[in-house]
């Protein structure tokens, strides 16, 4: 038998069930590559390849190319696959660096430091790099590295040629992001867990993630890699793995639960956002106790909003000790979904030390119904020493045609040319409400 032969019939099996199981191309590019694959190559033609590039590339790789096919209807002719697909042999080589690199070693490897990224991105971040030394940055950062398929902007997943990792795919950013190694030991592995996924629903659904991110081993294995683990990159990829499921047996909710009771602290917010994800009343009184506030009111505005209610005493109680702009900003997104006057709550935030809280607070307070009521804040922020809440509170006052606006009005349309053309723009259309111009309002006595 050739090469992984019983894992290569088994994708040439999945690939028509996929087809059937997407025939309503759900799936992520699969508009694109409509789950066809063109014929097989000849191992000749790979082999002209490896000695054109001096390179070997993977088996697994070869056995997809001669076995299976090349090549096909999507992006750039790709092939079926995650994403938009997997590119023919020989496309867009030059993606990542010259193609003079391929046979060059690999620098990067699965769970590379920032600190090592960044000394290897470091020559290519100086503005003043010629032509020639970026493309030589460019090849050590990717050196050994194929192109093999498009995610969209700037994101391509790569195959890993030579070292102790080839054949595996690799995540990569254009932009220079720190790679991300899928958790496959190889690309053959890595194409059938899409394959997989396809199949069982998971990447049909609009609640899964980007595939490839994350662990794909069922919720058990998940549990029992994490207890195992010793490396704590490691242990939060499988607690990631656990929370990118669309779907869990109820019988792990009491081993969530027991997993967060008896988590260190270094865990406890991912088996806490995992708990509110699967099950939110089981997760609601460590929610209510639990210590960090922008945690608390992510997890319950991501997994639980329409519950958004229950949380309007714990925020009246806790938002005088708020003081960073992310906890405040989702805060009000729970306080705007309740259907209440919220306004006394937000009104102190708009003297806020912190420039981005203010604006944040005038344009919640510009959500209310009545926010005509509020009208001395909404004078506060017109005289703020900041543009940007100037701006932000304009926007808010849109409807709110009351007189004694009028006089901060005046007094930022005379600041003219000093006000930033956002805030002039913001003034006339308040001014038009008022069927007034910048021309009038600027002669009027008040």
């Amino acid at each position: 038998m050739q090469p992984f032969g019983e894992q290569i019939e088994r994708i040439k099996k999945k690939l028509k069930i996929a087809d059937k199981k997407d025939s309503a191309r759900k799936v992520f590019g699969a508009t694109s590559h409509k789950y066809h694959i063109n014929k097989p190559i000849a191992e000749s033609v790979v082999r002209q390849f490896e000695d054109e590039h001096h390179i070997t590339l993977p088996a697994c790789y070869k056995a997809f190319l001669c076995q299976i096919g090349n090549g096909g209807t999507s992006h750039l002719q790709s092939a079926a696959g995650p994403f938009y697909g997997i590119y023919p042999l020989g496309e867009s080589l030059d993606e990542l660096c010259e193609p003079m690199y391929l046979s060059h070693p690999v620098k990067i490897f699965p769970y590379l430091t920032d600190e090592y990224w960044t000394e290897l991105t470091k020559l290519i971040d100086d503005d003043n790099i010629s032509d020639e030394d970026f493309d030589v940055a460019m090849g050590n950062m990717f050196a050994g590295i194929m192109p093999i398929g498009t995610q969209g902007c700037s994101y391509i997943h790569g195959l890993v040629l030579n070292g102790p990792h080839a054949g595996k795919v690799v995540y990569l950013d254009q932009d220079r992001q720190k790679p991300k190694f899928t958790f496959e030991d190889n690309f053959l592995d890595w194409y059938e867990r899409w394959l997989n996924e396809v199949i069982s629903g998971e990447l049909l659904d609009d609640r899964k993630g980007w595939f490839g991110y994350t662990m794909g081993d069922d919720v058990q294995t998940l549990l029992e890699k994490n207890r195992s683990a010793v490396d704590e990159a490691i242990k939060s990829d499988c607690l990631a793995g656990i929370l990118s499921k669309v779907y869990i047996d109820t019988a792990h909710l009491k081993i969530f639960e027991n997993e967060y009771q008896l988590a260190t602290e270094n865990y406890k917010k991912e088996w806490l956002q995992i708990l509110t994800k699967f099950s939110y009343e089981v997760a609601k009184p460590y929610l209510a106790t639990y210590g960090n506030l922008l945690h608390v009111y992510q997890f319950v505005c991501w997994y639980a909003r329409e519950k958004s209610e229950e949380w309007l005493e714990h925020i009246t109680q806790h938002i005088h000790l708020i003081t960073d702009r992310e906890t405040f900003r989702f805060a009000t997104y729970l306080l705007d979904e309740t259907n209440i006057d919220y306004g006394p709550l937000i009104v102190p935030m708009t003297l806020n030390d912190d420039l981005e809280i203010r604006r944040s607070a005038f344009y919640t307070l510009g959500k209310l119904q009545n926010k005509a009521t509020y009208i001395s804040a909404f004078i506060n922020g017109l005289n703020d020493s900041s543009s940007q809440v100037v701006h932000t509170t304009l926007q808010a006052l849109q409807d709110v045609k009351d007189k004694r606006l009028l006089p901060h009005y005046k007094k930022i349309a005379d600041r003219v040319p000093q006000e930033p053309n956002h805030v002039l723009t913001n003034l006339e259309w308040r001014l038009k409400e008022h069927g007034l111009t910048l021309s009038k309002i600027k002669n009027m006595n008040f």
